[in-house]
């Protein structure tokens, strides 16, 4: 049987080149508005499969309209053809409506890897997963259907929605690992990047939907098999806007994925 993820981001291409249909599936959502990071996904598939490399290596998206379940199309185009790299544009259109736009850079990191590196990020220490606590839409105020997509353990200190008063720290870590086993890809961390709750509920503010305007995700490298340690957090909350940070490291403590997205505070 297929892997839920590789269903969910199937496309076929039509006979207008560089034109995908394809469908949001139900079940990758928050309150019936599919979420962000499975839509970038769905969109970069496309742009992976036009662009004729093997990775998505830098992709951002800005969001125009929320993604209901349903029948989409997707147009990929390229820009420039590098040796290293192909630049792409994307969009993603529900009936006579686009949904994203993207810009991505997409290469094989097999052939670029090694040379010199250099890191001052350092993974979380976080506890076992059985010492920690699984993200439930128990626990949300509003529907988090991709919680049983998308299995995420808390720092039981983070857990957000949890009773009691509130941190003040702006900050969530915890595991990821895909409900049905599939190992993590380059594509599916374009997910886990937007997969936790936003840190900005541990701040005493209403908790709600979090429109995402706009989302970048860089791919550092293919990650080893095994959950990712994650960790989101947020330091500007200001004229209706929060900023969201991420770092995402692998199983061999590998840092595989960072993000940065700017988005609407919490709706009801």
């Amino acid at each position: 049987m297929p892997f839920e993820f590789d269903t969910a981001t199937q496309l076929s291409p039509t006979a207008t080149p560089g034109t995908f249909d394809g469908a949001i599936h139900p079940g990758w959502d928050i309150n019936g508005n599919a979420n962000g990071g499975y839509l970038m996904a769905l969109a970069a598939r496309a742009m992976r499969d036009e662009s004729g490399r093997p990775d998505p290596i830098s992709v951002t998206a800005h969001y125009l309209a929320p993604g209901p379940a349903g029948p989409v199309t997707v147009q990929a185009a390229t820009v420039k053809t590098g040796r290293q790299l192909v630049t792409m544009t994307g969009s993603m259109r529900q009936g006579g409506r686009e949904l994203l736009r993207l810009l991505g850079s997409f290469g094989d990191v097999a052939a670029m890897s090694g040379g010199y590196q250099h890191t001052t990020l350092v993974a979380p220490d976080l506890p076992p997963r059985e010492q920690c606590i699984q993200h439930s839409s128990a626990r949300a105020t509003v529907t988090v259907a991709l919680a049983d997509r998308l299995h995420i353990w808390f720092r039981p200190e983070q857990v957000p929605f949890a009773p009691g008063p509130k941190s003040n720290i702006a900050v969530i870590e915890g595991w990821a690992e895909l409900a049905d086993g599939r190992p993590f890809d380059m594509l599916s961390l374009l997910l886990v990047a937007d997969g936790f709750p936003p840190p900005v509920f541990h701040l005493d503010m209403p908790a709600g939907w979090v429109p995402t305007i706009e989302l970048t995700v860089h791919l550092r490298g293919v990650p080893a098999p095994g959950p990712v340690r994650c960790r989101f957090h947020s330091e500007i909350v200001q004229n209706g806007f929060l900023q969201e940070d991420g770092v995402v490291w692998d199983s061999n403590g590998q840092l595989v994925a960072q993000s940065r997205q700017l988005a609407l505070l919490p709706r009801s």
